[in-house]
């Protein structure tokens, strides 16, 4: 991941491959052409104070996204300055929001792919700006190319072009791969500021395991099974002091889990049920955790058709946001105890698979009635669920990519937050709000359970199709123990980017609800959980 400092040093001194400032559209009924940012004064002087008319020349607006790449003139060490569009202009006395700066150091993260290292000069006036910057330049930066021949270490990114005017740093079709962004300084950032300290380095545990997240989420399904994915927990476990339990498939037979086994029975490869715990001495609250991990689903006997199975590696994306979650917390060494639970299964048609018509006998001793098997993520969330119930938290919360019905509510990029608690649903909406991630508060409406009524189990897995991601998470309740504050995170549409990059989200995985979890966990640890 990319060397992250917070340097005093003078933007006109620093020795680097470019120059990183921002720029804002102007406001007001006589404003024309872009806006110099704070931060970018030593800039604009070697320029002889004329930067905004150059950039104005150059068809710079200001607009958020857009990339201007420019020649430094001779009074500044690096040979490039980048411009990076910040939006409109704060009022008088405002600063930038902090989703502004983390979408600009994106972008510009992603347009200097193949750079060694870049000077950042983007508005810092608190720790939580130097936050934004950190966490916009570590997630822009993150590349995948593991598979690819040419990939650095293993690792490197398709180039951005980021030429003058282009949109958002836009890929410019170039082939040539080149390495992330290897170093990146915040200037203006105050090293021996406990604030911005601790708003950096918080930045860097929280993305790292961000990105660890998306790694597992772009992962092929032929390298990352239920049995490899509990593995890289237990690892994760010993390396950061956590506690792990894993059940395999005669734990989990033994335990009565039906609905984890009856997924995963199609499968050459066993399901697994992991429990990840972090405690602390002084925490007083428990948040409970459970991400839908099912590492393929091809939809089994009920067989998705072609055209829809192709990212179904993404399906385990609710488990690998769990997963980080967790173990940021622990990095973070917050006063609260956090235990994630992982239900890992494969989802494969077989002679062994179940069946449409066939009935499980969940954990929680309930009966359900499937009546396709595609709609298996609420399966393995229910026993996951009920367990995480018995251990009785104050809250819990499951991350999944559950219905495409959610995605045709809100679109790619927005996750639907449904809760049987008004007040916990509100908390988790401003939760994902404070961090930039899109969320929107979704109904449970009661008339829609009879749909799910079976003539021969206690409840099917299917119920009316009109509203299917509310249905979805009316069964899931079906399995939350009484008295439990518990929302639902359908992450169907910004779990796995399929069209391309912007600001700092990456095609393919993109780790979504990790940092709404983590501050959750932040909440819980302050006292604020509801």
């Amino acid at each position: 991941m990319t060397a992250l400092t917070l340097s005093t040093a003078a933007a006109a001194g620093l020795r680097a491959d470019a120059i990183v400032i921002g720029v804002a559209k102007g406001s007001g009924p006589k404003a024309r052409g872009p806006v110099l940012a704070p931060g970018a004064e030593a800039v604009d002087k070697a320029y002889d104070g004329g930067l905004a008319g150059v950039l104005e020349t150059l068809g710079a607006s200001g607009a958020e996204g857009e990339v201007t790449k420019l020649p430094a003139p001779a009074g500044l060490k690096a040979p490039l300055v980048l411009a990076v569009g910040l939006g409109a202009a704060p009022g008088k006395d405002a600063g930038f929001g902090a989703e502004a700066l983390r979408k600009a150091a994106g972008v510009a993260a992603r347009a200097l792919a193949g750079t060694k290292k870049a000077a950042f000069a983007l508005p810092l006036a608190d720790g939580a700006a130097a936050g934004a910057v950190a966490e916009g330049v570590l997630l822009g930066a993150y590349s995948f190319d593991v598979y690819k021949e040419n990939g650095k270490n293993g690792k490197g990114a398709k180039g951005a072009r980021g030429d003058k005017g282009a949109k958002d740093g836009g890929d410019g079709g170039d082939a040539r791969r080149k390495a992330p962004l290897a170093e990146a300084a915040l200037l203006g950032g105050k090293p021996r500021d406990k604030e911005f300290k601790a708003a950096v380095e918080r930045a860097v545990a929280v993305c790292e395991e961000l990105n660890r997240a998306r790694d597992l989420i772009n992962t092929p399904p032929n390298d990352l099974n239920p049995e490899s994915f509990a593995a890289i927990a237990e690892a994760a476990a010993k390396e950061h002091g956590l506690k792990v339990q894993v059940l395999d498939e005669k734990a989990l037979a033994k335990g009565g889990y039906g609905g984890i086994l009856g997924v995963g029975a199609g499968s050459a490869s066993g399901p697994r049920l992991v429990k990840l715990s972090y405690t602390h001495s002084r925490g007083a609250r428990t948040l409970a955790l459970v991400g839908k991990g099912i590492t393929y689903d091809s939809g089994g006997i009920s067989l998705k058709p072609a055209g829809h199975n192709e990212t179904m590696k993404c399906d385990m994306s609710g488990a690998a946001a769990v997963f980080a979650a967790v173990v940021a917390a622990a990095r973070l060494g917050l006063e609260v105890n956090v235990t994630g639970w992982l239900a890992l299964a494969e989802n494969m048609p077989s002679g062994s698979a179940t069946r449409p018509g066939d009935v499980l006998r969940m954990y929680s001793g309930k009966t359900v009635e499937v009546l396709n098997t595609d709609a298996e993520g609420r399966l393995v969330l229910a026993d996951a669920l009920w367990a995480a119930s018995q251990e009785k938290p104050d809250a819990l919360v499951d991350v999944a990519t559950l219905t495409g019905a959610m995605m045709l509510a809100l679109g790619s990029r927005t996750f639907g937050v449904m809760a049987n608690d008004d007040a916990f649903r509100a908390a988790v909406v401003g939760a994902a709000d404070e961090v930039g991630e899109p969320s929107w508060p979704m109904p449970l409406p009661d008339h829609l359970r009879k749909g799910m009524d079976s003539p021969t189990a206690d409840i099917a897995n299917m119920g009316e199709r009109m509203g299917g991601g509310l249905v979805a998470g009316l069964f899931l309740r079906e399995f939350v123990g009484e008295g439990i504050a518990w929302a639902h995170l359908d992450i169907a549409g910004p779990a796995f980017n399929e069209g391309g990059a912007f600001g700092y989200t990456p095609k393919g995985g993109t780790g979504s609800a990790v940092r709404t979890l983590v501050r959750l966990a932040e909440r819980a640890a302050a006292g604020d959980l509801r």
